[in-house]
């Protein structure tokens, strides 16, 4: 990395779907005040205000089409001004594209602010097929469980509460994970070649414990705050 320090970190979180970036990005918030910003709820959020941006992105989708970048980030940019960033922000979701990384860039610089560190949380995709669709739930108390990590101790019973309806996510089937990984990889190449160049990219193995991805992660926020 470049070694910048900075009032506000800016980290941005990158990983396939089942990466633990939700996880990690509460872990974060918890222990180091910073804020973590998903454009889908900085979206609805605008659009419920009636924010300028939000009634020119509710119009976009109430006629069936696509939220411009230029839209998300000017939504993005109204949140920026917002006092309580200044200690520190998560994105999550965005930038998705190489466009956006770099418009992203051009907003933040405006605010006297610049990604600190873009975190590529790294899976093995077998791996992470294996571990998502396994994944099941009981319908009465949510407890979750897993086929191979985490099954129950008599078949088809939660083990909290006793119940015999167990659910899966329709869209958790292996060959339904391994798509949504290719689809990952290959969207996320261009902001991977984009951090990187900037010196501001990071790999952190999300296959280690949640509690050692953790420690990782906040290894790098301490090396941010000023």
């Amino acid at each position: 990395m470049d070694g910048q320090m900075q009032a506000a970190p800016v980290l941005v979180l990158l990983g396939p779907p089942g990466a633990g970036k939700g996880t990690q990005a509460r872990v974060l918030e918890e222990r180091f005040g910073l804020i973590q910003l998903s454009t889908g709820d900085l979206l609805r959020a605008a659009v419920r205000e009636g924010t300028q941006a939000g009634q020119a992105a509710k119009a976009v989708m109430e006629a069936g089409g696509l939220v411009s970048d230029d839209i998300v980030l000017s939504i993005l940019d109204d949140r920026l001004a917002q006092p309580d960033v200044t200690r520190g922000i998560i994105l999550d979701g965005f930038p998705r594209t190489g466009a956006q990384a770099e418009a992203l860039d051009g907003l933040l610089a405006r605010r006297g602010m610049a990604v600190g560190a873009a975190i590529a949380l790294t899976v093995d995709d077998g791996s992470m097929v294996e571990r998502i669709s396994g994944r099941h739930t009981c319908a009465g108390c949510g407890e979750g469980y897993h086929d191979n990590f985490k099954p129950t101790a008599a078949p088809g019973i939660c083990d909290a509460c006793g119940g015999t309806e167990l659910t899966r996510r329709a869209d958790d089937t292996a060959e339904t994970v391994a798509a949504r990984l290719q689809a990952y990889h290959a969207e996320t190449a261009p902001l991977i070649d984009h951090f990187e160049s900037r010196g501001v990219l990071l790999r952190v193995d999300a296959m280690r414990s949640i509690a050692d991805v953790s420690m990782a992660l906040a290894a790098i926020v301490r090396a941010l705050k000023p």
